[in-house]
């Protein structure tokens, strides 16, 4: 359930990223064709990216041991052990409830559809079916599919209509409309994808409305049938419609000069930061010895001391687990707990939480867990020279020598206590001071002789969830920063716009100077866009059309509607010197555009050489750690 909560996170920031890119850079632009692929592109770009993996294989010397503790972390458990709520589980339920709610008004939005067309009367006419209800409903396009009132319009007015709804059915932008509306079932919990959705719909609109005016020798006739349908609010879901909310946008965009080809290199842009998003998440690394010593072993070997190993590896099966977990019971009265199991498709274990108990004697606790299959490790039990028991994890004899948990009766418990806040260590008069009401996480940790306290507060979680963390220019988790101890840090740099803290260490520098690693580059500041829009005039309110027909209808109150209608034609005919200076305004907004279009193509060609620096930097730095 991990791996799908990092795809759909993975997924919903592509999604975030071509949104952003379109809002900010394209959706001004008459590129609407383009500008279709483009919002297409992104959603199918976010739902492949994230599933594309490559494996980098680093080359490295041979260590001496063969336990790699970065794959097989142990921490003892705590003596009182507390309630933990499983959150994968709750945002689980949460978003498999959220695809039923948004699944189910999908469905029905099918039945809506189908009760429309259903019964109805279909006119043939080349590649196109035209249904005319007596349905107060407006012009919608569903595939090859038109639908319309006839009685609501004047012949010129329906002329227009099915020129618009013609370019819908003959570019299948129904297609786009199924398309945009399953992406929103599946990422439903993101803002941006219903805004994404929006944007598609606009842009639709944008190319039917190009392409219907072509064949329209009246452009303000058309306009205005525009601003007459949205008197018409019933308008039919996962159709394309004539009647559309953001009528002002049209017509802005129906009188907008065309935009220069100069400007479609804004559509490379996004490139980089597909490829920034492959270096930084979809990279996976495997560091690989050069030469083995000695290989693998099926079995854990252990010393001549020892008593018994239970080997744990990749191809561990739940029934042996259960078998383990009942020799140890039964042989040496301790109680082994497997839980957190999780396979990947060849059903080897990637990940394996192991509790130990005894009584009181002994609580120990290992845990491991990552994307690729686990390293073999054992349950190893053993004795020492005066028959005393004791219990440790390891992978190959030379844990054996380090220090285990004695399962002994009555043994003396001697613990010393060490108080972390923030990954600062403090007195105990420090933890008296703080507000519980402060602290965000605290973990307890106990040893047989040291017990470790580990306290987080609100606005330090807040401030690590906001950055990303590196300390000696490797990223690390909010996990591994809490346990650094702060008297190591030489040197922090918190870049506010860049979101990142950077941390040298000690060590770090020292290791830095004797391997002389090199300083990775700065990027470029982009240029900051400051320019005003020109605001479109201010557009009466058309009136609403009464229900009905307006020939079996009430003809009072369409009498009273046709008024209404010829007074709103002639406000809008006063409007037409306001719409000639908005078109002169927007002239005058292309012309300060160019400065800031060639400040765009320099910063491109900025990030090109930043690239390039970057690929030169990630090289040296590989080999000088090879050094």
């Amino acid at each position: 359930m991990e791996a799908l909560y990092i795809y759909l996170i993975k997924s919903s920031g592509l999604i975030a990223l071509f949104y952003l890119a379109y809002y900010f850079m394209l959706r001004k632009e008459t590129f609407f064709t383009s500008n279709r692929w483009f919002l297409l592109l992104g959603l199918f770009t976010s739902a492949v990216l994230p599933l594309v993996v490559y494996t980098k294989i680093i080359m490295v010397e041979s260590s001496s041991k063969n336990i790699d503790w970065s794959r097989i972390p142990v921490t003892n458990s705590i003596e009182n052990e507390t309630f933990e709520i499983n959150w994968y589980i709750i945002f689980g339920i949460t978003y498999a409830i959220g695809i039923i709610l948004f699944l189910g008004k999908f469905v029905f939005d099918f039945y809506s559809l189908n009760t429309v067309l259903k019964g109805k009367t279909i006119q043939n006419q080349a590649d196109f079916k035209f249904i005319d209800t007596t349905e107060n409903v407006a012009p919608f396009s569903y595939f090859n599919t038109i639908v319309y009132n006839s009685s609501l319009y004047s012949s010129s007015e329906l002329e227009n209509i099915l020129e618009h709804e013609k370019v819908h059915s003959d570019q299948n932008h129904t297609v786009d409309v199924l398309i945009s509306r399953l992406f929103c079932i599946l990422f439903w919990f993101n803002p941006l994808i219903w805004l994404y959705k929006k944007a598609i719909l606009q842009n639709l609109e944008f190319i039917a409305d190009n392409e219907a005016t072509k064949n329209i020798s009246d452009k303000k006739a058309y306009q205005f049938t525009l601003l007459k349908i949205t008197t018409h609010e019933n308008c039919v879901a996962i159709t394309n419609h004539f009647y559309q909310s953001l009528i002002k946008k049209r017509i802005v965009m129906l009188n907008k000069n065309q935009s220069k080809k100069s400007n479609s290199w804004k559509y490379v842009l996004i490139i980089p930061a597909l490829v920034a998003f492959v270096i930084l998440f979809q990279v996976n690394v495997i560091a690989q010895e050069k030469t083995a010593v000695q290989a693998t072993t099926e079995i854990i070997k252990a010393n001549e001391k020892s008593v018994d190993v239970y080997k744990i590896n990749k191809n561990t099966t739940d029934e042996e687990l259960k078998e383990k977990s009942s020799n140890l019971k039964e042989n040496y009265a301790i109680i082994a707990t497997f839980s957190g199991i999780k396979r990947n498709s060849k059903n080897e274990l990637t990940a394996i939480k192991v509790d130990l108990k005894k009584g009181k004697e002994i609580a120990q606790k290992m845990e491991t867990k990552g994307t690729e299959a686990i390293n073999e490790f054992g349950i190893i039990v053993s004795k020492d020279d005066n028959g005393m028991l004791t219990v440790n994890f390891g992978s190959d004899e030379t844990i054996i020598n380090q220090e285990s948990i004695v399962i002994a009766p009555n043994a003396p418990s001697v613990t010393e206590k060490e108080i972390f806040i923030n990954g600062k260590k403090v007195s105990q008069d420090d933890l008296d001071k703080i507000d519980p009401k402060e602290i965000a996480t605290m973990n307890v940790n106990k040893n047989d002789d040291k017990q470790e306290i580990r306290i987080i507060t609100n606005n330090h979680k807040k401030m690590i969830n906001e950055n990303d963390i590196y300390i000696n220019n490797e990223k690390v988790s909010q996990n591994e920063l809490d346990r650094l101890d702060q008297s190591t840090i030489e040197r922090m740099d918190v870049n506010k716009d860049g979101k990142t803290i950077r941390i040298i260490t000690k060590n770090g520098i020292q290791y830095s100077q004797e391997k002389n690693l090199p300083v990775p580059p700065t990027p470029p500041t982009p240029p900051v866009f400051n320019i005003k829009t020109p605001a479109p005039p201010a557009f009466p309110k058309a009136p609403k059309a009464p229900k009905g027909d307006p020939i079996k209808g009430d003809k009072k109150a369409w009498k009273e509607f046709e008024k209404k209608m010829e007074d709103y034609e002639a406000k809008m005919k006063k409007l037409e010197p306001q719409m000639e200076a908005f078109d002169k305004q927007m002239g005058e907004f292309d012309k300060k555009m160019e400065p800031f279009n060639k400040e765009m193509e320099a910063f491109e060609k900025k990030m090109k050489v930043y690239e390039q620096q970057m690929e030169e930097y990630h090289s040296n730095l590989e080999r000088e750690r090879k050094k």
